[in-house]
């Protein structure tokens, strides 16, 4: 039996990586699947091959770090889907745009990474709650990073980003949990997509190591993860299974770090 059938997601950033293996996990499921991203075609090809295998997906492209686009999104959204009992927030920005230490980090560069990986999931949060309240069941699940927990060597407002959007979630937990709501967090390790190769690349380089030498050294279970190693989180923080856990965060991330 499929966990989540008939449930209606929203999965943001989901042309490729994590996001796009949590989007064909929920359609496996059952799930009626709203995916966006920025990049057309790969939001695109998604659909097609969600459909292809017989499941129901529609693309929607949006810019998050525009606030005004979100309201545009989501009205969208649910006049294609209805009404949404899930949202994950995956869209992100990584330190692999534009790596420096904190004394010649780009002030531009700290105001993008917050707007697409902290306002973007307070306004998509703040905006889906109220439906999910009224009807007394909803899912909000934040792929974080295990840079919520420790520090970007060069990456600092990832790290600050990370940090805070694994505060907003618990803040969200505590003050829907008695409405049928649970608010949780996925924090991956290095997982192998193209954002993660080119921190890889510059940190090697940094190091003076060879990539596949540096590729290695990631987990301490060997390498770095798949998109598919994630998605199960999801498909359960998302279901019934997890009815009593909110206000959490978890570590998938090859035990890099335990805690």
């Amino acid at each position: 039996m499929k966990k989540l059938n008939g449930k209606a997601a929203l999965v943001t950033g989901a042309g490729r990586g994590i996001g796009r293996a949590i989007a064909e996990a929920f359609a496996r499921e059952g799930v009626t699947v709203a995916v966006t991203a920025r990049t057309v075609a790969e939001l695109d090809d998604l659909v097609a091959q969600v459909r292809a295998a017989g499941g129901k997906a529609t693309a929607f492209q949006a810019d998050l770090a525009d606030r005004a686009a979100i309201p545009k999104l989501l009205a969208a959204v649910t006049a294609a889907i209805g009404p949404l009992d899930i949202l994950v927030n995956n869209a992100g920005l990584g330190s692999s745009s534009d790596p420096k230490p904190v004394v010649d980090f780009e002030d531009d560069f700290w105001d993008l990474s917050m707007a697409i990986n902290l306002t973007a999931p307070y306004l998509l949060t703040k905006a889906v709650l109220p439906p999910m309240i009224e009807r007394g069941w909803g899912r909000i699940i934040t792929v974080a990073s295990i840079n919520s927990r420790v520090h970007s060597f060069h990456g600092a407002a990832y790290a600050a980003s990370k940090h805070a959007v694994l505060g907003f979630m618990r803040t969200v937990a505590a003050e829907t949990a008695a409405q049928g709501i649970t608010a949780n967090c996925i924090c991956p390790g290095p997982v192998k997509t193209l954002m993660n190769t080119k921190r890889m690349e510059y940190d090697a380089a940094r190091l003076g190591r060879k990539f596949e030498e540096h590729e290695k050294l990631q987990t301490p279970i060997g390498g770095r993860l798949m998109p598919d190693d994630i998605s199960p989180m999801a498909v359960y923080l998302a279901s019934d299974d997890a009815r009593m856990v909110t206000g959490q965060a978890y570590n998938v991330c090859g035990g890099l770090v335990m805690s």
